[in-house]
């Protein structure tokens, strides 16, 4: 498994990160975070949707559903929605320098 997909359960309940915030957790390019989120198999048990776009735009969502599902996991997280971006101030995530460098240790 991908340490981007084990950083997931890092986020706390009621906030997200980015896919550029995790890309520089683990030090590689935000498209990558991209497609190792679309390549998660465990998505209930590692939360892809927690990870949006850094502009704060919900972002796709490759699981069935679509974006519409990924709004709805947010919003069951007690994440506010408005016209499909998230206010970052409020709910964003930032890992530590040594998340993901731990991860890389053990990975």
């Amino acid at each position: 498994m991908h340490n981007a997909i084990r950083l997931l359960k890092k986020i706390p309940g009621g906030k997200v990160t980015t896919y550029k915030e995790l890309a520089r957790a683990i030090k590689t390019h935000p498209r990558a975070i991209g497609m190792i989120m679309r390549a998660n198999r465990f998505p209930s048990e590692y939360p892809c949707y927690k990870v949006v776009m850094s502009d704060g735009c919900v972002g796709g969502y490759s699981a069935t559903g679509g974006q519409q599902k990924k709004i709805k996991l947010l919003e069951k997280d007690g994440i506010k929605v408005h016209n499909s971006k998230i206010d970052l101030g409020k709910y964003m995530f930032r890992m530590s320098a040594t998340q993901g460098k731990l991860l890389t240790k053990k990975g």
